[in-house]
């Protein structure tokens, strides 16, 4: 059903929600809720901070990745930088700080790329996308919980990657070839 106005379809009312839940990462709450045709429905949300996410490309162009292993996949994966906002933190320190704390160096130049919602049909999860420049060495300790690899990769490497199937990270999908298009002129 859409809105009078013909924009598109009317918001949901939720009734009741249900908090089963609270993680240190994420939350799950089963909401029951209203559609606008009448109908009642339930939604199964998993609510998340916000995360960033950086495409560090070095004065090679290489793009400064990390490899770990990911027990969700139960592969190791090749990916972009990337981390959860620390509540009350700003998004760009974010951005520096997971530079800092996986790879070793902060930006001289950061550049907002994108921003995207992981799962939008279930997951709050909104990923900012960051493109970093002009690094430099600057380490602060990493998460004692992450075992990260740190490779450089060029640029068209990582996007033949992307094409391959290579590189399955969705973020680090958006951001590779986001970056590819920002860096061609």
């Amino acid at each position: 059903m859409t809105d009078p106005s013909g924009e598109g379809p009317l918001p949901e009312r939720v009734l009741e929600s249900r908090r089963l839940y609270d993680g240190r990462i994420m939350a799950l709450r089963v909401d029951a809720v209203l559609m606008p045709n009448g109908r009642e429905a339930t939604r199964e949300i998993v609510e998340h901070a916000p995360v960033v996410a950086v495409v560090p490309v070095d004065e090679n162009g290489d793009v400064v990745m990390v490899r770990q292993f990911r027990l969700a996949t139960g592969d190791v994966m090749l990916e972009i930088p990337a981390g959860l906002v620390d509540e009350g933190e700003e998004i760009e320190a974010a951005a520096q700080r997971e530079l800092q704390e996986e790879i070793g160096y902060r930006a001289g130049h950061l550049e907002r790329l994108s921003g995207v919602f992981v799962s939008p049909g279930f997951c709050t999860e909104f990923i900012h996308v960051f493109l970093a420049l002009g690094l430099e060495e600057s380490d602060l300790d990493g998460d004692e919980d992450e075992d990260i690899v740190v490779e450089r990769v060029p640029l068209a490497e990582a996007v033949r990657l992307v094409e391959e199937g290579a590189i399955r990270d969705a973020k680090s999908i958006v951001g590779i070839l986001m970056a590819r298009e920002r860096l061609k002129g």
